[in-house]
């Protein structure tokens, strides 16, 4: 099973990329493609390998969500180009994890301007170590850490929007923000949502499925039918399939909690097959149903 889980997070954290819809591709010499999917009018979601990038344009500089890994950053930088944007004014990371922030230094060292949750700052100073995966990450350098953190909520004013980052409190880890474009009408989830598949939630750092529950219930309160999300990883979705994905979580919540409840343990509950009527919609190989509920029961 731990083989198992190490091969799952390789596919998730390394080679999440998806076919999709694209309005032009960038191919790097390690064979990545970088796909550019229109979103709403100067707002854009990249694709390669890691988290879905977020990439808003316009007259006050280029505004980018996550930046996916290091070895990407040039790729990434000429998919940006190729839209009309430049080295990026300011970046913001919607958690800690590599395939969202790998690219930080990279971006520091053109004097991008980087934002985060006070939490994130503080995993990507000190380092950290994922023990499900035997992962160990080393801090990163002053170049690459945010220079500016909130504990809540933030808002940026430019290229003629109102762009708020909204914490949500132990989702998928324990500094996780959502992106909102107001005037636009599009979410960045980052990996508070997973489209189309279970999601990671980084429980020995502060995530949890009932946190995961209550911030897609925030963000669905704010969406209507009309609001493109950018999910953390998978295709561009809208309220139709969040609305799906909560009621999904909130199934298994309910499930696992009863489990719990009986004092059956996490290898004992994965080995009862409790989610196996939705294995076909939702363990599409990232996770399969045990694999996941073994990594996920602790915080339930």
């Amino acid at each position: 099973m731990f083989q198992k889980m190490v091969s799952v997070f390789f596919l998730l954290f390394v080679g999440c990329g998806l076919n999709l819809p694209q309005a032009e591709a960038k191919k790097s010499a390690a064979g990545t493609t970088v796909s550019i999917i229109p979103v709403a009018e100067h707002i854009f979601m990249l694709q390669g390998k890691g988290g879905n990038i977020g990439l808003f344009i316009g007259e006050d500089g280029t505004f980018m969500i996550d930046d996916q890994f290091a070895p990407l950053t040039e790729e990434i930088m000429e998919a940006v180009r190729s839209v009309g944007g430049g080295h990026p004014r300011f970046l913001i990371n919607t958690h800690y994890h590599p395939d969202h922030t790998g690219g930080n230094e990279n971006l520091g060292e053109g004097n991008t301007l980087i934002f985060a949750h006070h939490n994130v700052r503080e995993r990507l100073s000190t380092g950290y170590y994922l023990k499900e995966f035997e992962m160990k990450q080393a801090g990163l350098s002053q170049k690459g850490l945010p220079v500016i953190t909130f504990s809540h909520d933030i808002s940026f004013h430019l290229n003629g929007d109102t762009v708020q980052a909204v914490h949500v409190d132990h989702a998928h880890t324990d500094g996780d923000s959502f992106i909102h474009f107001l005037k636009a009408d599009v979410i960045h989830t980052g990996d508070v949502f997973f489209n189309g598949f279970y999601p990671f939630i980084d429980v020995d750092h502060g995530g949890s499925l009932k946190g995961m529950i209550a911030a897609v219930t925030k963000i669905l309160s704010i969406a209507d039918d009309n609001t493109k999300i950018i999910p953390g990883h998978g295709p561009l979705s809208d309220r139709r399939q969040l609305e799906n994905y909560r009621r999904m979580l909130v199934t298994v919540y309910e499930r696992l909690r009863k489990l719990k409840a009986a004092s059956v343990t996490a290898e004992e509950a994965a080995e009862e097959k409790p989610l196996a009527d939705l294995e076909d919609e939702w363990g599409d190989g990232r996770f399969d149903s045990e694999s996941w509920i073994e990594i996920i029961y602790p915080g339930v």
